[in-house]
């Protein structure tokens, strides 16, 4: 079990623009990710050091994004202006994680502009729309040099994430620790005077530190 991205939803100005917004502060491009069709959005992504990478989500007008709670959760963030959508953990048997919440895994896919297609299951979703400081599950059927993360830059990585919510209820929902999949990320927890979820991530980059 480990972090495997950071999904921020793009905000009235589109993917592109939000994307180009994020990666100027970065001072690192976004790369077109694809369209997911199980689940009517598309992303842009951009590599990190350590296995990670920032995508950027957009919802399309296409009827999946109605039916897939991955397309619910990404308009619904949208529609409040964008911004940070949750968190992904990655686990290498998601079995484990399907008896322990109840209910399958979906299967995902996209196809890179080269024309790789990348699948993967996912599940924990609505957990993430009910209570946004809990992340989803991830468990990629991939080979290792196809993960998003590849072709990171080691100059950037993600320094530390600032969270409102409970470290024990993350914990529960992980089944362990919140600090097995977040091992080598400093994570600032704050009381959730609001919504709960990701507050901020703070990624370290040639400049120095930068927080979003």
């Amino acid at each position: 079990m480990r972090l495997d991205h950071l999904s921020y939803a793009a905000g009235p100005d589109g993917l592109v623009s939000t994307a180009q917004r994020i990666g100027g502060l970065l001072g690192r491009d976004f790369t077109d990710g694809g369209v997911h069709p199980r689940f009517g959005t598309r992303n842009m992504i951009l590599p990190l050091a350590g296995g990670t990478y920032l995508e950027i989500v957009e919802v399309l007008d296409h009827p999946a994004s109605d039916k897939a709670p991955f397309g619910q959760a990404v308009r619904a963030r949208s529609a409040l202006g964008g911004g940070w959508l949750g968190w992904v953990v990655a686990v290498d048997d998601i079995t484990v994680v399907e008896k322990r919440l109840g209910r399958e895994a979906v299967t995902g896919n996209r196809h890179r502009p080269d024309g790789t297609e990348l699948r993967w299951k996912q599940i924990g979703v609505n957990g993430l729309i009910a209570d946004p400081q809990l992340p989803f599950f991830i468990q990629w059927d991939i080979k290792s040099a196809d993960h998003p993360s590849t072709g990171a830059d080691g100059a950037f990585s993600l320094a530390c994430l600032e969270i409102a919510g409970d470290s024990q209820r993350v914990s529960e929902w992980l089944g362990e620790t919140v600090e097995a999949p977040l091992e080598d990320v400093k994570v600032e927890w704050v009381a959730p005077h609001g919504t709960p979820g990701i507050i901020a991530a703070q990624v370290q980059t040639p400049s120095g530190l930068v927080r979003i």
